[in-house]
């Protein structure tokens, strides 16, 4: 996944000019966090919060504050063909709510973390009808290989895979998550098998699955 294809491209932005009242006045009105500070040519010259503005307000009721008084000048970028995956370690990492996506030296989009996470919620398949299976490998000869084969055998249809964080010692956990419709149709073949039937093969054939399973 890259940063084009999950960014928001129809962006609000403001000027260096404005004041602190009419950059908060466009944050209200857009229900929005972030302002990109673009100059006339659409080049980005800083980067100004809601948190950066509210911090300023009672100052800016006694003297002319603008934008350019608060804002950062020099903020984190991300390009809009980088992975989407180093716009979210860049966020985390600095602790900062969104980054504008830039090219050439122009503004061609903001990403922001609600769009890291509608990309990652779309991506395991959260917002399909769906169960979730957490499977422990008992053996460490075992493979991943070796479940997905026992699942789609089970007539089971999985939309995403992910390998769960271990601690030292611990076996291996890998989270499936698998459309929910095809628990509820049958076969002579077996496919469209219950759940159930499916954690006991795979109790049998890997060692107990997880405790959390299915959802």
């Amino acid at each position: 996944m890259i940063v084009r294809h999950w960014m928001t491209t129809r962006v609000v932005s403001t000027t260096k000019e404005a004041s602190v009242q009419e950059a908060m006045a466009v944050m209200k009105r857009h229900s929005i966090r972030h302002l990109p500070v673009l100059d006339p040519e659409g080049r980005l010259e800083g980067w100004v919060t809601d948190a950066d503005l509210r911090s300023v307000l009672i100052a800016s009721m006694l003297e002319e504050l603008t934008v350019q008084d608060v804002m950062v000048r020099s903020p984190y970028t991300i390009g809009p063909d980088e992975a989407l995956e180093k716009a979210a370690k860049l966020i985390l990492e600095k602790r900062i709510g969104g980054l504008p996506v830039v090219s050439d030296g122009r503004l061609v989009g903001v990403i922001t973390v609600v769009d890291i996470l509608s990309a990652f919620i779309t991506m395991l398949g959260l917002m399909e009808s769906s169960s979730r299976l957490d499977v422990k490998l008992a053996d460490r000869g075992q493979s991943l290989e070796s479940v997905t084969r026992l699942l789609e055998k089970s007539g089971a249809e999985i939309i995403s895979v992910c390998h769960l964080r271990q601690f030292q010692g611990e076996e291996p956990i890998y989270s499936f998550r698998l459309k929910s419709a095809n628990w509820k149709t049958s076969s002579a073949a077996g496919k469209g098998r219950h759940p159930g039937a499916v954690h006991r093969s795979l109790t049998s054939a890997c060692g107990a699955p997880d405790d959390r399973h299915p959802r």
